[in-house]
């Protein structure tokens, strides 16, 4: 990944600087190096850089080609810098959409993925024309399952798991499942850092990014 550009929302001492866990719980030698067809262009807003529960940093780490773009309100990208990240390919937008779910058509090669809360996703959304006009790949909801973070709307998920439901609606559920994986063991690990482990002292089943 990339440097920050925001320094001030730089992952804090005393934790790795790849994937935010403190030194000792360090969850980078558990993520695994996955090649898939797409490439994803993970657009994170620089509020979730210092956040342990960030995981889009995890599935940037895994994907090889993904491309990891902080993005903030007064940092905002021009449209031709989105564009270039974009690739000449067809590319769709990782995002609910009225009129039920699934892939789009004609296929994708690039996925693109708003890495935020629910209300900044949607703000990105409605500020960067280029994504406004993608197709979109919307997703059923997910099952009911512990993670780091409490949902804001109804169906909510995290980022990794949405990269990982992507890749199950484009048919590569081994990717997916590998994905999936890591997921439970950064929610494990992160959970029992706060003393929230066992599952049933868990109070965000169904929980957000």
């Amino acid at each position: 990944m990339a440097p920050s550009p925001f320094p001030a929302a730089a992952v804090p001492p005393g934790r790795c600087q790849r994937c935010a866990f403190p030194l000792q719980a360090c969850l980078c030698s558990e993520i695994p190096r996955l090649r898939t067809p797409w490439r994803f262009v993970i657009l994170r807003h620089a509020s979730e850089i210092p956040r342990l529960s960030n995981s889009g940093r995890w599935a940037a780490l895994a994907l090889e080609g993904a491309v990891l773009h902080d993005h903030a309100r007064g940092a905002t990208p021009s449209e031709a810098a989105i564009e270039a990240l974009l690739g000449g390919e067809p590319a769709s937008l990782l995002y609910p959409a009225p009129g039920g779910h699934g892939p789009p058509s004609p296929m994708p090669r690039t996925i693109v993925v708003p890495d935020a809360t629910w209300s900044q996703a949607r703000r990105m959304v409605q500020r960067l024309a280029p994504l406004r006009t993608l197709p979109r790949l919307t997703l059923p909801p997910p099952a009911a399952t512990a993670r780091l973070r409490r949902a804001t709307i109804r169906g909510g998920m995290s980022t990794l798991e949405a990269i990982a439901g992507a890749l199950a609606w484009l048919g590569d559920q081994a990717a997916a499942d590998r994905l999936l994986g890591l997921h439970a063991l950064a929610v494990e690990r992160g959970l029992r850092l706060k003393g929230m482990w066992p599952p049933d002292r868990n109070p965000h089943l169904g929980g957000a990014p």
